[in-house]
């Protein structure tokens, strides 16, 4: 690859970053009063930090059960609002459980 082609891939990406970080301050000049809106807009993080991660789970053992099992644990874990160390060595240790066992 040449450096042309990477500055050039570089500078691509670093303007598209901005510009998704940029528009929405330049076009909503405002603060949107639409309710509808702004809870569609409050739910987005927790969204996207879900595509994120769910797909992740599922996909990072040899086992379809194991990850299953793991990620009910860290459900439950965190329904019962115990701290993130808790609920990540918890799932963990499930889906270790279940691969240990040859499920």
């Amino acid at each position: 690859m040449s450096n042309g082609y990477i500055f050039a891939s570089i500078a691509a990406m670093a303007l598209t970053t901005y510009f998704i970080r940029m528009l929405p301050m330049a076009i909503f000049r405002k603060k949107i009063e639409n309710r509808w809106i702004r809870s569609f807009l409050y739910y987005v993080p927790y969204v996207v930090l879900s595509a994120m991660t769910f797909p992740a789970i599922f996909s990072s053992t040899g086992s379809t059960l194991g990850a299953s099992l793991g990620c009910a644990v860290a459900i439950m874990l965190a329904y019962f609002n115990k701290g993130l160390l808790t609920v990540a060595v918890g799932a963990a240790a499930m889906a270790f459980i279940v691969q240990f066992a040859g499920m």
